[in-house]
């Protein structure tokens, strides 16, 4: 039974490619919809690879029906119990839009969804190296695992003129239920793409316009050079742990402390964090102000630094920062 489950996730693999490939073409805008397609079927096949290699081939088949497989919805339901999951909840949602896409799907969808694709790509990663040890890095570069999409913000008066009531509805209601299950989830669910603005005496370099009113109630910060942290500073602390665990691994690093082996972890992280000052230093970490608790994001850089700093000294880094 192993070759059905290696066929399985063989054809798991080509089906999260074929969703990179087509999303990260510009020509094609069919992209929102045919990701949601092949990104789902990726999951179905690598989710029923795990399942055969833990509870038996059985285990991917109806119990009154053993000649029609589990449906995806079923095999999250059986692998990720916790139906608060914030991976759960995102394939859940991917699931709710490849079913719909079809009568509602217009271009602005990718704007409400792809922080979503972009989390369910990461999972996917990190679920293929958990579950059957694939690193989807040696068949797609790291750096193409992060979606194209466009920058535009989603104008809700824009969307009501421009489509009929029932799609406009539907389009700004997903927009809202996912913002606010974006709030109270973490990057499993969504990496959120947030927009800012600057002034620029340079009309042409502008990609738009607005006016400036001393009375307004809304109220913008001045600022000297536009970055987006998404790009830069893409990184929540727990996906920093777990991108860190994952090269220690495959490098067969092993960590000592306190005489010990462990895994790296929160603890090791925030004492790396205050022992080098990383949040005070712009390079390595975003401070995100908008909220009534500052968020700290982190960027490729803090990710290699604290890396390359525990391969020099495994077996005495850690011990050695927390005194």
């Amino acid at each position: 039974m192993e070759n059905i489950s290696t066929r399985l996730l063989a054809k798991s693999q080509e089906a999260f490619i074929m969703a990179i490939e087509l999303y990260n073409k510009p020509t094609i805008k069919y992209r929102v919809e045919g990701f949601s397609l092949f990104i789902c079927n990726a999951w179905e096949l690598m989710l029923k690879a795990h399942m055969i290699n833990i509870f038996g081939p059985e285990s991917i088949y109806y119990r009154d029906n053993p000649n029609r497989t589990l449906t995806l919805e079923n095999c999250i339901q059986k692998v990720f119990t916790n139906n608060k999951d914030p991976l759960r909840l995102n394939l859940e949602k991917i699931i709710e839009l490849r079913n719909t896409s079809t009568h509602f799907i217009t271009e602005e969808y990718e704007m409400v969804y792809v922080p979503l694709f972009q989390s369910c790509v990461f999972n996917f990663n990190e679920k293929m190296m958990a579950f059957h040890s694939v690193d989807m890095t040696t068949l797609i570069p790291q750096n193409f695992l992060t979606l194209s999409t466009s920058m535009k913000a989603l104008d809700e008066s824009e969307i009501i003129a421009k489509y009929p009531e029932e799609i406009a509805t539907k389009l700004l209601d997903a927009k809202n239920n996912l913002d606010e299950l974006s709030e109270g989830n973490n990057a499993k669910f969504a990496i959120r793409i947030e927009h800012f603005h600057y002034i620029t005496k340079k009309k042409e370099a502008a990609t738009s316009f607005v006016g400036i009113d001393n009375l307004a109630d809304a109220k913008v910060k001045i600022v000297k050079e536009l970055k987006d942290p998404n790009n830069t500073h893409k990184y929540p602390a727990k996906l920093c742990i777990n991108t860190i665990r994952e090269r220690l691994s495959k490098e067969n690093i092993v960590l000592i402390y306190n005489g010990n082996e462990v895994k790296f972890n929160s603890f090791h992280f925030q004492n790396f964090v205050k022992h080098f000052d990383l949040k005070g230093n712009e390079k390595f970490c975003y401070i995100h102000k908008q909220f009534s608790q500052p968020q700290y994001s982190y960027s490729q850089q803090a990710v290699d630094f604290i890396f390359d700093e525990l391969k020099k000294d495994p077996k005495n880094i850690l011990n050695n920062i927390k005194k």
